[in-house]
């Protein structure tokens, strides 16, 4: 079975993070709403079929240029509440 979660950015140019992740917390697929169109669909496909704990990991902390976060920061963030709240 498969949830869906959905997650406001804060602080980037992307807007939305739209998650469908299986039982074994593993990433079917990412929808990203704003933020750079391309890198943002290499992420979506390099994260498919990944565990959330693996992401979170890796993303966890990237910065973009002077601000505090990045997209790959908010996707960590995400998974990182999506996880709590199970």
């Amino acid at each position: 079975m498969s949830n869906s979660f959905v997650y406001k950015t804060n602080g980037t140019c992307s807007k939305l993070l739209e998650f469908v992740i299986n039982d074994d917390n593993i990433i079917e697929s990412l929808k990203v709403t704003g933020g750079c169109n391309g890198n943002l669909k290499g992420i979506s496909s390099i994260i498919k079929g990944k565990n959330i704990d693996e992401v979170i990991s890796a993303f966890r902390g990237i910065t973009c240029g002077p601000r505090p976060t990045s997209c790959p920061d908010q996707i960590a963030r995400a998974l990182t509440e999506y996880k709590e709240s199970k």
